[in-house]
């Protein structure tokens, strides 16, 4: 892990929290690809149960999140995000890791997610372990209204 990077584990609609994965978020996610949430549909998937939101800090400072679902035993990375400027210094694996951690913790036997087909966060997930499930074609629609491909991988975590 970074030196002097925290995590930040909300549960829960947590008002600091949320404006902060909205920072990271506007900046991380290239309105291009249409992928970034707004608050308000942050809001309401934080306060479903089972959900939990991952803040990467450094000096208070958000650098980037992972939010989680769970339901029984699954779980879905619903999002993950590395503000640019801190890309490339293993935030993004230390937040995925401790999403994994944090389910297994909780009794989740394997976690879903979704990524757009020519996003290079693939390269991450499956350096971690996850495995392609299956592609969803002109899933994502671009501002400009090109459709773009999602994948689907899971990773069991054999507890």
């Amino acid at each position: 892990m970074m030196p002097g990077l925290s995590l930040d584990l909300h549960e829960g609609a947590d008002r600091n929290a949320m404006a902060d994965t909205m920072d990271v978020m506007t900046a991380a996610f290239d309105p291009v690809f249409g992928e970034a949430w707004t608050l308000p549909q942050l809001a309401g998937v934080m306060i479903m149960p089972g959900t939990w939101l991952t803040v990467a800090r450094l000096d208070a400072s958000p650098l980037g999140f992972a939010l989680v679902r769970s339901v029984l035993d699954e779980c879905e990375l619903l999002l993950l995000a590395v503000a640019p400027l801190w890309r490339g210094r293993g935030i993004g694996e230390t937040l995925l890791r401790d999403s994994l951690r944090t389910a297994r913790r909780r009794g989740i036997t394997s976690m879903n997610l979704e990524v757009r087909a020519t996003n290079n966060a693939i390269q991450l997930y499956e350096k971690i372990g996850f495995e392609y499930v299956h592609r969803r074609p002109g899933y994502y629609r671009g501002s400009d209204g090109q459709l773009y491909d999602a994948l689907s991988f899971r990773i069991d975590m054999g507890i």
